[in-house]
């Protein structure tokens, strides 16, 4: 015992400045990717890229250190992703940024410049010399706006069904199932093509589009939970009492099925991002010059790509962390809520 117990106290400064090394180490590379014109892009990319795992892996040791074995430092990272951007988007008018819609005041700008991190256009230009930066953060306001208001409209709707399905049953039980099942045979890419040959491409129109994804997992998990919770021992007491069926759905059952609806929310977020990008891509969603990252990913068609790949790794870039973000955050709520409804 006399051994161990010095082990274990030279051990902790040395796992100490580990972490810090490996985390100073990561900021080095990530900051010399970043700012670098001495290498080709993909390599540049690279040395970000190992950049940003160093710096991952001693702020995981740096944060279970400091607050347990449980810290999650990929969680801590998507949370912060997501505070950060929402922050630049919602400052985005105040903010020094360049144009990033007006052409005809980009006329001087330099048409597809490199990414400058200290010039005037920090993540370069497109083929019009709008800034990308500025085009990705209200590219951001879309894109979330569209998915959170879509997301928003199939919890209500969505969960409303399921859970006058689960708590009368029978007949609308089966009604219900029926439509859900029918809307779910229908593959999502050629619905939202689909509707959006009809619809004008307009932010309203996308996010009902869009809500008609969301509303069968809604109708489902709203269904299962409301179905478990139905026979409880304080549904039947609020019965027995005399309280009617509103009363029985508002204030006893709804409080235990929001809490697993919103966690699916946060999840179909992130689905949704994809679905709208994907549209945006096509043509089919919001159409230029108003920034999306799902057309400012398109304007790298083409050999634009090959001989400006930043054309598409700035927006993709930005589509891939919210994406990550919001499926990382979703699942963390998940496992912590979902514990207490039926697995579907």
């Amino acid at each position: 015992m006399s051994e161990i117990v010095p082990r274990a106290r030279t051990s902790f400064p040395l796992r100490l400045l580990t972490a810090l090394a490996l985390t100073a180490a990561g900021l080095v590379l990530l900051v010399y990717g970043a700012r670098t014109g001495r290498l080709v892009p993909l390599a540049r990319t690279a040395v970000a890229l190992a950049g940003l795992g160093l710096t991952l892996a001693g702020a995981s040791r740096l944060g279970k250190r400091w607050a347990g074995p449980g810290f999650d430092v990929v969680f801590w990272f998507g949370a912060g992703w997501l505070v950060l951007l929402g922050l630049a988007m919602l400052a985005a008018p105040w903010l020094p940024l360049a144009e990033d819609r007006d052409v005809a005041t980009t006329v001087a700008e330099p048409v597809f410049g490199g990414p400058v991190f200290a010039g005037s256009h920090p993540l370069g230009t497109n083929a019009f010399g709008l800034d990308l930066l500025a085009r990705s953060l209200y590219g951001a306001r879309s894109s979330l706006l569209i998915s959170l208001s879509a997301v928003a409209i199939g919890t209500v709707v969505g969960g409303a069904i399921g859970m006058a399905a689960g708590y009368f049953g029978k007949a609308a039980d089966r009604v219900v199932g029926m439509a859900t099942n029918s809307l779910l045979a229908v593959p999502p890419l050629i619905l939202l093509i689909s509707l959006a040959t009809v619809l004008q491409p307009h932010l309203r129109n996308i996010a009902f589009s869009l809500a008609l994804l969301t509303i069968p997992g809604m109708v489902r998990l709203a269904r299962a939970t409301t179905m478990a919770y139905a026979n409880r021992e304080f549904v039947v007491a609020a019965r027995a009492m005399g309280a009617t069926r509103s009363r029985i759905l508002l204030r006893e059952l709804l409080p235990n099925v929001l809490l697993p609806l919103l966690s699916l929310a946060v999840v179909m977020i992130s689905v949704l991002i994809v679905a709208e990008a994907s549209l945006s891509f096509l043509g089919l969603g919001i159409q230029p010059p108003e920034p999306t990252w799902g057309n400012m990913i398109a304007e790298g068609e083409g050999r634009v790509f090959e001989q400006h790949p930043h054309i598409v790794l700035v927006p993709g870039a930005f589509l891939f962390l919210t994406v990550f973000a919001f499926n990382i955050v979703g699942e963390k709520a998940r496992g912590r809520w979902d514990s207490r409804s039926v697995k579907l």
